[in-house]
């Protein structure tokens, strides 16, 4: 008789609730994916996808393979308010992509150029883990947080790509300070004053 109910739990069930939430993401995004959608894609409980990676943000930064969980690192930006959040928001990513957990970040910006599917993820990644913590923790004003959110990624994401993928100089081989002399008044000016 054939065994019915849960898979196991061993490595080919972590995989194969990855896979199916790195699908599920990429199709639906971060609101629309659903714990229960993926688990029934996967073969396995819902309680099982639990098991393995906790609430559904943490799913989501597993299927990324991200290096970091922003949820650790944002707070130290966005608490203290919008009073130099774009000096501490420039400096904290300079950190993170110039250290070896900077890799994988770097590569899925690289890879969004050439792939729906890393652009999909990217845009989620952005979207569900950072502008949305940036714009509650901030306070920002519900009807100006997507532009002001999308004017600050453009700034990030411009970085990243000119400094770590394309390497324009001077902007390559400018020192953490430089840059964060030079591109975190723009992101200031994003976050804090009036939008025109």
């Amino acid at each position: 008789m054939a065994r019915t109910g849960r898979r196991p739990g061993n490595q080919d069930t972590r995989e194969a609730i990855l896979n199916a939430a790195r699908q599920a993401f990429a199709e639906r995004g971060f609101d629309g994916a659903s714990i229960r959608h993926i688990a029934t894609s996967a073969g396995v409980d819902p309680a099982l996808v639990h098991h393995y990676f906790g609430a559904k943000d943490q799913l989501f930064l597993a299927a990324m393979d991200a290096p970091i969980d922003p949820g650790e690192i944002l707070p130290q930006v966005f608490e203290p308010g919008l009073d130099g959040v774009g000096e501490r928001l420039v400096r904290t990513f300079l950190s993170v992509w110039d250290s070896p957990a900077g890799t994988p970040v770097v590569a899925l910006v690289r890879s969004a150029m050439q792939h729906d599917w890393s652009a999909r993820m990217l845009r989620e990644f952005l979207v569900s883990q950072i502008l949305r913590r940036a714009t509650r923790a901030l306070n920002l004003d519900p009807a100006e947080a997507p532009t002001r959110a999308a004017l600050v990624a453009s700034q990030i994401i411009g970085l990243a790509m000119l400094r770590y993928v394309l390497k324009v100089e001077p902007l390559a081989s400018m020192t953490p300070e430089q840059v964060v002399r030079n591109v975190a008044p723009t992101v200031q000016h994003y976050l804090a004053d009036p939008l025109p």
